[in-house]
């Protein structure tokens, strides 16, 4: 059974290596695969290529590409087509498809308020999306059935030949009981029993912390596209950190990894539901801004409501907003003197919140990083908004299929997916 920190020991979303032809101990068979899987990624990640380019990139020769895309058609994995518009003479080099409508895989996610539920083909297109609410408290391992039953109604509506390659599921890493007190956990080998028994999705599901699997999607087509080490720092019910370094997903153990927000960083600062004080996440989340505009706790609706204050002019609600934009610049700044990325990344409630007060964040950073750190670290806010963990969960779920594109047949066509009611 897969997991994060297996999969994070290949680069997450790059096109593999190539071995040289003739490599010592590599058999003529296992290159034709890792060939066959590269072609597939490039199309799978960058989208319809042409043979010539695809030729050049991956640095094989030209007979070589045109039989790795021919047994590609053939497995109905991509479509070859003759370009739109000829820009030389000559004859056109055939475009590469990846068949997004009818190679698909499941992608869950198991939110801080939402369970939501996609199916996504082949190159990353997002084909149906269904959500539905998740009560405060709610154990993951009750979100087990409600996301099937979503899953289930995206099958009934899946048509002709499609062919089902996989499934993974994103989790949030903390829940809260109904006295506030906050349990860490993530998805473990119970969870992930307990949803491969509901979902048929393929070979082994896949199921990892929502922040790591949001990190490999920016990665792979988010706004760190190229960017090799990274931090992606995900606000939810706490904060936690998706880290990848040297293009690897990092993960703890047992995959239960990143928990940055409950680092100390106030030691008088207010208790953490966690049994600490001070915790990043008392400093850094919706409700210090809140607290500190005095306003009343409330859910996100409260917090979007107070930046958009603070934005028209509130001096109360400004205020606050950069109270919890140097907390949150603190804590980067710590970040990146362990860390020393190339981009930190904020999704989730903190993609706004730092959207709302990026000078203030800059600044603390600029005042406590490393010079020779600082300088280069580039802050971004997430491009994939909430969609994040569904499409890295997507990416997560296709590795097997790009790691060996032809062995399909111990997944299944559509017929063979969600177990029934």
């Amino acid at each position: 059974m897969a997991t994060p920190s297996r999969a994070g020991q290949a680069r997450v979303g790059r096109d593999p290596e190539l071995p040289a032809a003739g490599t010592p101990g590599v058999t003529q068979e296992e290159t034709r695969r890792r060939n066959l899987g590269a072609v597939l990624r490039h199309v799978h990640v960058h989208g319809p290529t042409s043979r010539a380019e695809l030729t050049g990139r991956l640095g094989l020769n030209r007979s070589t590409i045109g039989a790795l895309a021919a047994d590609l058609a053939a497995a109905g994995l991509v479509t070859e087509e003759a370009p739109t518009a000829a820009h030389r003479a000559g004859r056109p080099s055939l475009v590469v498809h990846p068949r997004s409508t009818q190679v698909y895989v499941f992608a869950l996610s198991v939110e801080a308020d939402r369970l939501r539920a996609a199916r996504v083909g082949l190159g990353g297109r997002i084909l149906d999306l269904r959500e539905a609410e998740r009560p405060g408290g709610m154990p993951a391992f009750d979100a087990v059935g409600p996301l099937a039953g979503l899953v289930r109604d995206m099958g009934r509506a899946v048509t002709g030949d499609a062919l089902l390659v996989g499934g993974a599921v994103a989790v949030t890493d903390t829940t809260r009981d109904p006295d506030g007190r906050i349990r860490i956990g993530g998805p473990d080998e119970a969870l992930r029993a307990a949803f491969e028994a509901e979902l048929a999705a393929g070979p082994g599901l896949v199921a990892g912390d929502l922040a790591d699997i949001a990190a490999v999607a920016e990665h792979v087509r988010g706004v760190a596209v190229g960017v090799n080490d990274l931090v992606y720092l995900h606000g939810d019910l706490g904060v936690s950190a998706g880290i990848i370094v040297g293009g690897r997903l990092v993960v703890g153990h047992r995959g239960h990894g990143g928990k940055v927000g409950h680092m100390v960083v106030n030691p008088y600062g207010l208790p953490c539901g966690c049994g600490s004080r001070g915790c990043w996440e008392t400093e850094v989340g919706g409700a210090a801004l809140l607290r500190h505009a005095g306003r009343e706790p409330g859910g996100l609706p409260a917090v979007v409501e107070a930046l958009r204050a603070a934005a028209g002019g509130d001096r109360a609600a400004q205020v606050a907003v950069r109270q919890v934009a140097d907390w949150l610049g603190f804590g980067v700044a710590n970040l990146v003197n362990v860390a020393n990325p190339d981009m930190v990344v904020f999704g989730g409630s903190l993609r706004d919140l730092y959207a709302a007060g990026a000078d203030t964040v800059r600044r603390r950073l600029d005042t406590m990083a490393l010079p020779a750190f600082r300088e280069h670290v580039r802050l971004r806010v997430a491009a994939l908004g909430r969609d994040a963990a569904l499409i890295g969960a997507a990416e997560l779920a296709f590795a097997r299929l790009l790691a060996d594109p032809l062995n399909v047949g111990a997944t299944g066509r559509s017929g063979t997916g969600p177990a029934p009611a």
